[in-house]
């Protein structure tokens, strides 16, 4: 209101003055340099601005899916806080900041807010790019104001614990001296490095500083020394049995059918975080809504990981040439898979989806995270039966393959960098680029006969379940190994 009668004022008074003909260039120069002075000391000023004004959501450790040992691990930092006149009383060192380090969707902010209710304490969190800007001195004034916020809010909120979360804290506390002449990162990451060494047990406001990244090897060798970050929790992809922990969550509010087996869901979703398996189940339950169904079956999800893998069904459609050479393509990578390990093929396609005009979905039977040479050379026999199955029934390849070749490549220079080639243990890097190029030549077109011989084989089982898939554009894994054993049979 007053803003308003102000600036009606300072209107009336300019049209008197012109009505009784005074000369306002002057007063219109002097206005305008006042207020470009006023946007620049407000754009510096910027940093005073708050963060995150609203209350955190509370969130408990045992909502958390897939990360039991990480829990333990918060758990075991947080007992620092939780117990500080024991800590005092022993002479220990507060804990003064826990990194997360992990890939992305994993659940490190999540981690952050369950610290932060499991210890009582007013939380705060900002990104890592809110403290750069393009005035100096702006994000180190910011880094202060943010501590002092956090300690205000304790103090409204009548608590005497405080917690800090930094997401991409590798923008905030990247290395030193990378950024040339601009010294405001610089000069930010200082002023962090201050305010985390002023932290003391005996403070009326205890705080602890969690941050995350996925880029730990940018942060500066001073942000991860002890007495600044004292622990590193690394957050990473869930196993099996945490995936099915965190499918378990997300269908706790949803109708799901009794037919459903969280346990075979979590199966065929290797290498899904903790936010591919939410948005799995939200796709799953958008589908039975589509389809006016009272109930998310396994279908829903079966459709939902295709989705959240490869992306949506696409309107365009591939002509009927096109269409016969792609499922020739998959056929033929699903009859390898199925060689090398029955049981694999989960879904046989040629629908277009994301930038796959077709594909071939396989299921792990357990979280690998070590490969013998023998799993490298079938993996790559999978990979090269596409193409060959093309050059078999078609007499010609397309370039529909040439992904394929590339991670044959780099599968087959992973058996030469592993030491299970015929050069034994050596580094790939010093290798000629003449003896790098034959050895990788060799070990594909092993693979390339092996796949060759098998496929004439099954050449009339391949033309079959071609024509099959022509008809049905999709197969599940089921419904391809029974029309093997009957095709045998």
């Amino acid at each position: 209101m007053i803003k308003e009668i102000s600036i009606g004022l300072g209107l009336a008074a300019t049209i008197f003055l012109l009505i009784v003909g005074y000369d306002l260039t002057p007063l219109i120069f002097i206005t305008g340099a006042l207020g470009l002075v006023y946007y620049m000391l407000k754009s510096r000023g910027a940093g005073v601005k708050k963060f995150n004004s609203k209350p955190a959501q509370k969130i408990s450790f045992s909502e958390i899916g897939g990360q039991s040992s990480v829990v333990n691990e918060m758990k075991e930092a947080l007992e620092f806080i939780c117990n500080h006149e024991k800590i005092k009383h022993l002479g220990i060192r507060p804990l003064k900041g826990v990194l997360l380090t992990g890939p992305p969707g994993t659940g490190k902010t999540l981690l952050a807010k369950a610290a932060a209710s499991y210890t009582d304490a007013a939380f705060i969190s900002c990104s890592g790019s809110e403290f750069i800007e393009m005035y100096a001195g702006v994000g180190a004034q910011r880094v202060r104001h943010l501590f002092n916020s956090v300690k205000e809010r304790a103090l409204k909120e009548k608590k005497t614990n405080a917690v800090i979360f930094i997401d991409e804290i590798d923008i905030l506390g990247g290395k030193r001296g990378q950024n040339g002449s601009h010294h405001e990162y610089d000069q930010t990451l200082n002023q962090l490095l201050v305010e985390m060494d002023g932290l003391k047990i005996d403070d009326k406001i205890r705080v602890l500083v969690i941050a995350a990244t996925n880029r730990v090897d940018m942060l500066d060798p001073a942000l991860l020394r002890p007495g600044r970050f004292d622990r590193q929790v690394t957050v990473d992809l869930p196993d099996k049995e945490g995936r099915r922990e965190i499918l378990k969550l997300h269908t706790s509010n949803k109708p799901v059918s009794k037919e459903v087996s969280l346990e075979q869901v979590a199966r065929e979703t290797f290498g899904f975080s903790g936010a591919h398996l939410e948005s799995l189940t939200n796709e799953a339950a958008i589908l039975a809504m589509r389809e006016k169904s009272n109930e998310v079956g396994y279908r829903h999800f079966h459709e939902a990981i295709d989705k959240v893998m490869m992306g949506d069904k696409l309107d365009r459609k591939p002509s009927k040439d096109e269409l016969y050479r792609i499922a020739v393509h998959e056929t033929g990578h699903a009859l390898m898979s199925e060689y090398f390990r029955p049981g694999s093929v989960s879904t046989l396609t040629v629908t277009p989806r994301g930038k796959a005009l077709g594909y071939m979905r396989q299921t792990p039977e357990n979280d690998n995270f070590l490969y013998t040479c023998q799993y490298l050379e079938s993996q790559i026999a999978v990979m090269l039966a596409g193409a060959l199955s093309e050059d078999m029934i078609l007499g010609n390849r397309s370039t529909g393959a040439s992904n394929d070749f590339n991670q044959a490549v780099q599968t087959a220079e992973q058996i030469i960098s592993s030491g299970m080639s015929e050069l034994g243990v050596i580094s790939i890097d010093i290798i000629p680029s003449k003896t790098r190029y034959r050895v990788v030549n060799e070990i594909i077109k092993r693979q390339e006969e092996r796949v060759k011989n098998h496929l004439k084989q099954k050449e009339k089982v391949l033309s079959k379940i071609v024509s099959l898939l022509m008809e049905e554009e999709r197969i599940s894994g089921e419904n391809f190994r029974l029309f093997i054993k009957e095709e045998v049979a």
